[in-house]
């Protein structure tokens, strides 16, 4: 059977999902007792060595596919939005917390805001950004420099994130919030505690909080209320931009105008509440997947000192004379090794291990008919590190295997979708890249990596709260010797 194809794969597989294997369900809660959910990914990639790439859990009485075969998570993700759709349970509890924004939308409606959303990301327009991405690429340099001074380890995970979401502020919503320098207080620091509640209301039995507020809930509301302080806020600011700047809807320079600018061309087109989810759905989406990326980046480049040597010597022959910071942006489309670190980082430690999604209509997989409404768990790490096609070192970290031409980066690109693969392919995935590389390049271009690790001096535990991150992530740098 061709293997490109949404029903392939590797053996037979049962005619219905009865049939399939699966671990054995408890009476009346199914297989949930047996899920940890902040290492629920884990779980399930064993569950798929010992039952193979296409089983059967049960959820509440619900029959849950689980599939780690790269072929057909491909096909399905190929199929949205028409075939699948993402997780019902997941866009009513985004949307509940304000979130009406292009990762909810489906249909039609995805399609209308996917095209304003791409347009803001796309390459001419991060060419134009690219000096404010430079300054605040000096921002975040000068707090590196101040800890590298002094030798006090860095809470890394923090520090991209604030990193991320200034980038993405200043691109999608022409605003400056300097997180980086505003401490405890900064936006970051409420963002943060989105993705853990999302991911806890989703995978909840029932949708308690919509009756009872217990400590949490009123907590993340506090949390929550600064963070659409902000979106408000940004969304006045751009405003006033363009009232004081008409010209500015014809051309709109960043995504929230595009919008804006949408909105009041035809106000039947984009509401209100779909610009303000916009808003916070791309401030979320440009905050932890980036900066967790980068985190397990530098996590296992300090692990492998010869990687990390030769990322150093080519930032070196790629950064201009005594210039700490990449200043020129044709320059980061280069970089072609530390964007194969990038890609094996992507693929050994994905921030979005699994994909939800369910299926519009009655359809197949494998063979195997499905009804409209069954739910697929999509596990996406299992394939990008099968040795079946990756070879033997498929589990290690080998940055050069993106590099070695012919076959190789071109099976490794079908296994591993970082970014997903299909129509919904991540608007942002340019910016990411780009944002990784002026990070990774100033790094190596300024500091020695001292310690990157746990506090024990051990490598960080996995944890999912809707993105997958790594727990206690530190690092210590050095001023690099002549810099």
């Amino acid at each position: 059977m061709d293997r490109s194809s949404p029903d392939a794969l590797a053996e037979p597989t049962p005619r219905a999902l009865k049939d399939l294997p699966g671990p054995r369900p408890w009476p009346l809660l199914g297989n949930l007792p047996q899920l940890d959910l902040p290492r629920m990914h884990e779980k399930l990639e064993g569950w798929a060595d010992e039952y193979g790439p296409l089983y059967r859990l049960t959820l509440g009485g619900k029959p849950i596919v689980v599939l780690a075969d790269g072929p057909l998570i491909a096909g399905i993700l190929r199929d949205r939005p028409d075939g699948w759709r993402r997780l019902g349970v997941i866009g009513s509890v985004i949307n509940e917390m304000g979130g009406d924004g292009v990762f909810t939308a489906e249909g039609d409606d995805w399609r209308r805001q996917r095209r304003l959303v791409m347009s803001a990301f796309d390459p001419g327009h991060l060419a134009r950004f690219f000096p404010s991405l430079v300054r605040v690429t000096e921002r975040f340099d000068r707090s590196l420099a101040e800890a590298a001074r002094t030798g006090e380890p860095i809470d890394l995970q923090a520090q991209l994130m604030r990193y991320t979401v200034d980038v993405t502020a200043g691109l999608a919503f022409g605003s400056d919030v300097n997180t980086i320098e505003a401490g405890s207080d900064a936006l970051q620091a409420h963002l943060d505690k989105v993705f853990p509640m999302i991911y806890r209301r989703i995978n909840m039995p029932f949708p308690y909080w919509r009756h009872l507020r217990l400590p949490i809930d009123r907590a993340f509301d506090r949390h929550l209320a600064e963070v659409h302080k902000a979106v408000h806020r940004f969304i006045a600011e751009a405003r006033q931009r363009m009232a004081a700047e008409p010209e500015r809807a014809a051309r709109p320079p960043n995504l929230l105008e595009a919008l804006l600018a949408a909105r009041d061309a035809d106000g039947s087109a984009l509401g209100e509440a779909q610009i303000a989810g916009n808003v916070l759905t791309v401030l979320l989406g440009g905050e932890d997947t980036t900066a967790n990326t980068l985190g397990w980046a530098l996590f296992l480049l300090h692990r492998d000192r010869a990687a990390w040597d030769k990322l150093v010597a080519e930032v070196d022959a790629t950064v201009d004379g005594d210039e700490r910071v990449l200043r020129d942006f044709d320059r980061t489309r280069g970089l072609d090794y530390l964007e194969a670190c990038l890609h094996e980082a992507m693929r050994l430690r994905p921030v979005a291990p699994l994909i939800f999604v369910e299926a519009r209509r009655d359809t197949t997989l494998a063979g195997m008919p499905l009804r409209q409404g069954t739910i697929v768990f999509c596990v996406m790490r299992k394939p990008a590190t099968d040795p079946a096609v990756l070879g033997d070192d498929a589990a290690e970290f080998r940055p050069a295997r993106w590099l070695d031409g012919g076959e190789g980066p071109r099976a490794l690109n079908r296994a591993a979708m970082p970014f997903g693969a299909g129509p919904r392919l991540c608007p942002g995935r340019y910016l990411a890249l780009v944002e990784m590389k002026m990070v990774l390049s100033l790094i190596a271009r300024n500091y020695t990596l001292v310690e990157v690790g746990t506090e024990s001096g051990g490598a960080p535990a996995e944890r999912l709260a809707f993105a997958m991150f790594p727990v206690g992530l530190r690092m210590r740098l050095a001023p690099r010797p002549g810099r």
